[in-house]
């Protein structure tokens, strides 16, 4: 099974290779990569202190490994920390993170890429987040008795470990010396499949979002376009979840009510898309300090990346992206400030999301009319929002410290 699972391996890269051709991210994932061990080799060297290995798929991911590579250098400041990322948009954006010595793209997951990673990096222990699964990598780590951890993840019946085609991917599970998941659903299947080394922990993005919400950075332009309004922040947006914050100002207008855009994708050809869909009431951000007075402007599109986590901070309710694609964005940013959220149909795979529907703090919409029923209910209600508003808050107080659970099993390590 090993061997048919490198095969595959092999068989993706040969694809990402030839879509490099005519796709940008396949590009970047192609030329990061060339020549990667060398790259390594050049900045390691031979008699260095020892190492930790957290490895991140892309962006989402680094933000749930950063508060726990945060708590590890506080506790272990000799360690140097190699960080790498599987995806172009983890790595382009978080390359220069200043808690890491080393940032690289982790090299393909062959048997012989594996071998040659571990030995030239020698981890003492090595992180993994989420549902990253290189089994070349972790049979390499197992075999070297490297402490390896996997935490802030989520198990569910329908994953491939647990069909009848998983058995051997399901075992390789046990290469992990500890497994952090987030719910408890999580925990009993792994037992029952007889992975042991399991237990609770939540989900270390609650300590992120707690320390970006105590140390948010503060955006003068936007303050002086938000004004005295009320904002409908609409976060990693898509066109399905724009037509429908569009349609919605159109059916209800106020004059104390302004929106700011902070789309997924910020290619030109959607910003654009979205100037013309908002029309002559709607301004760019890389516009905004060249005009001196904003009360006639009502929408604001954030044409760059790295603000919207600070920007909740300005809102009133927030609207997450994605819902009506593969799935929603991330919503505990805005939940840290106390914000009521409103978010597509998809979101059954996210537990916090699942959660925050339940406790009445965040709203499931499936069409214009669910959406603006939402909307309407929290813009109107002072009562209902200011209670669903605490909730958001008292939901990530009540979820924080994931990252400390890991650091004291990491010292029993």
């Amino acid at each position: 099974m090993r061997y048919l699972y490198t095969f595959g391996i092999l068989c993706y890269g040969i694809a990402i290779r030839l879509a490099s051709l005519f796709n940008k991210k396949a590009k970047l994932w192609i030329i990061g990569r060339h020549n990667i061990f060398q790259q390594i080799k050049k900045r390691i060297s031979d008699n260095q202190s020892s190492v930790a290995w957290f490895h991140a798929s892309s962006l989402g991911e680094f933000e749930q490994c950063r508060p726990v590579i945060d708590a590890f250098k506080k506790q272990y400041p000799e360690y140097k920390i190699f960080v790498t990322f599987f995806s172009p948009s983890g790595y382009e954006v978080r390359k220069n993170y200043h808690n890491a010595d080393y940032v690289f793209y982790l090299p393909l997951d062959t048997m012989s890429n594996a071998s040659k990673f571990v030995d030239i990096i020698n981890p003492q222990i090595a992180f993994f987040v989420k549902y990253d699964f290189w089994f070349n990598y972790l049979n390499v780590l197992d075999k070297k008795k490297i402490p390896t951890i996997l935490f802030s993840s989520i198990f569910r019946p329908s994953q491939y470990f647990f069909a009848w085609y998983g058995k051997w991917f399901c075992r390789r599970l046990n290469a992990f010396d500890h497994l952090f998941v987030q719910n408890k659903e999580s925990e009993i299947l792994l037992k029952k499949h007889g992975i042991k080394q399991c237990s609770i922990a939540g989900d270390t993005r609650f300590d992120q979002v707690m320390s970006i919400a105590t140390n948010v950075k503060q955006f003068p332009e936007v303050i002086r376009f938000v004004g005295q309004s009320r904002v409908l922040l609409a976060g990693s947006s898509w066109e399905p979840d724009e037509r429908l914050l569009k349609n919605f100002i159109d059916t209800y207008f106020s004059d104390n009510i302004k929106i700011i855009i902070a789309p997924h994708e910020i290619h030109a050809s959607h910003i654009e898309f979205l100037m013309k869909l908002f029309g002559a009431s709607c301004v760019k951000y890389s516009d905004i300090a060249n005009i001196s007075d904003l009360k006639d402007y009502k929408v604001l599109i954030i044409d760059n990346i790295g603000m919207l986590s600070s920007l909740y901070q300005y809102a009133y309710v927030a609207y997450i992206g994605g819902g009506f694609g593969k799935g929603i964005h991330n919503i505990l940013e805005a939940l840290a400030f106390g914000k009521p959220v409103c978010f597509g149909p998809k979101y059954q795979k996210f537990q916090e999301a699942k959660d925050i529907v339940k406790l009445q703090g965040g709203y499931s919409i499936s069409n214009q009319n669910t959406l603006n029923a939402a909307l309407s209910e929290l813009f109107d209600s002072e009562e209902l929002y200011k209670k669903a508003s605490d909730v958001c808050l008292q939901y990530v107080q009540d979820n924080k410290g994931t990252s400390d659970k890991i650091i004291n099993k990491v010292m029993n390590l």
